[in-house]
């Protein structure tokens, strides 16, 4: 009997130890970021308060400092204190870590850039993306000249948010290519090069002859979209900008286009829905001149759209200023720059109620909270168009907002300013 408690105990103690190391494992891979920026010369601090070590490994000697000293392989490092890395060496590099050095537990790609100043702006500006080929937001049923109804879609293996790239060799600039290439095909069968998610793969396609005596493949396709949001900052060594905090999705799909082409222009706000409890407000607005370009966009992902500013007159002429990293950030007062009325970028206060530095590489990095009476008074809180708006405490760009609560507009979430300093170093 006293043997098998004793067993029993083991078993217990056993489990109990295997459970603390899987959650150990979890949370520490959890909270370890996948990608990094962090400043050349400056210390990028985690506080982990974990009560385990774990071994870094950097690709080779001499890139990192933790703690102030120099690591190398299999440098074992407690997370129950804060642990500071540093690196005077620019450029991009990996770094491996090892639970209790032994387990693998994850590969961080840290990105050490000079210590980087933007302008802030917080203009509205006008959006116009047009898609890398054209997007399929829907198919329907072709019902042929013969009565009978056809799926030529189904046939081809392509569906809604899937995006056509190229028929029979020529690459499709807009919807106008696909439906002259549909017509005059006479019912042959036409090769696709179709994107699904972020693969590449060939399709062919039967047009059928409708009853209105049209050739159709049933797809309901989108080449472009525009709209209004806010300009963030642009660096004024290198023309590049970042706006939104957002990826611009397509409204049918969900899915965020992919930019063939695309420009931002100069935009009036004339009006502003306020936001209620349950329905989000709006900024209001039109494009003052859709043939003079105020900038051109390169990439439209999670965390905004990035390019090159080509005019900057009619842009906030504010300053340069630091970006802060996610670990300068701290909850409390700090101000957005918007504009609501007119072409007019003014301060509004803010509190920043909450920050998930961990691990957090989405556009909901902290929740924050209209506090500015006026701003309340006119918007009701964060509305639409809003996207963008430049978050800035102790002198530093920290982030921006970019979305609200439905069932409360006076808070919101904002996106790193890191985050969007990663996404435009990588624009050529």
């Amino acid at each position: 009997m006293k043997a098998f408690k004793l067993k029993k105990r083991l078993l217990t103690i056993a489990m109990t130890f295997t459970i603390l190391l899987l959650l150990a494992y979890a949370r520490t891979a959890f909270l370890f970021p996948q990608n990094l920026l962090i400043m050349q010369g400056k210390e990028y601090t985690f506080d982990f308060n974990t009560p385990i070590n774990v071994a870094l490994t950097p690709e080779r000697s001499g890139i990192f400092k933790v703690n102030g000293k120099q690591i190398s392989e299999n440098f074992k490092v407690s997370l129950l204190s804060p642990v500071r890395l540093q690196s005077d060496e620019i450029g991009e590099f990996n770094l491996r870590l090892k639970l209790f050095g032994r387990i693998p537990l994850k590969d961080v790609v840290i990105n050490v850039v000079p210590e980087t100043k933007v302008i802030p702006c917080g203009n509205t500006v006008g959006v116009r993306i047009f898609t890398d080929g054209v997007l399929i937001v829907g198919v329907s049923k072709v019902h042929g000249d013969d009565g009978k109804d056809y799926k030529p879609y189904h046939d081809a293996g392509i569906d809604q948010g899937d995006t056509i790239l190229e028929v029979d060799g020529k690459k499709l600039e807009q919807l106008y290519d696909l439906s002259e290439i549909v017509q005059g095909s006479n019912g042959k069968t036409l090769h696709l090069k179709v994107k699904h998610d972020e693969n590449i793969k060939d399709a062919q396609i039967t047009p059928i002859k409708s009853s209105d005596s049209k050739y159709k493949l049933g797809l309901w396709v989108r080449d472009s979209t525009a709209g209004i949001g806010t300009l963030t900052f642009y660096d004024s060594n290198t023309n590049k900008f970042g706006a939104l905090g957002h990826g611009i999705t397509d409204i049918d799909t969900g899915k965020i286009l992919a930019v063939g082409k695309g420009d931002i222009l100069e935009s009036s706000i004339i009006s502003v829905k306020k936001g209620v409890k349950g329905n989000p407000g709006e900024l209001k607005g039109i494009f003052l001149n859709e043939d003079f370009k105020k900038g051109v966009i390169a990439e439209n992902n999670e965390h905004g759209i990035y390019g090159k500013v080509t005019s900057d007159s009619g842009l906030t002429k504010n300053a340069a200023i630091p970006v802060a990293l996610r670990s300068e950030v701290e909850e409390g007062t700090a101000t957005i720059l918007s504009n609501i009325d007119g072409r007019k970028v003014e301060s509004f206060t803010i509190e920043i109620q909450k920050v998930f530095k961990q691990n957090s590489q989405n556009s909901k990095g902290m929740i924050i909270k209209i506090t500015d009476k006026r701003l309340l008074e006119i918007t009701g809180g964060i509305v639409q168009g809003m996207s963008g708006s430049p978050i800035i405490q102790k002198g530093k760009l920290v982030g921006a907002v970019t979305h609200v609560f439905v069932n409360d507009p006076t808070k919101g979430y904002g996106i790193f300013s890191e985050l969007m300093i990663q996404s435009i170093n990588k624009i050529k």
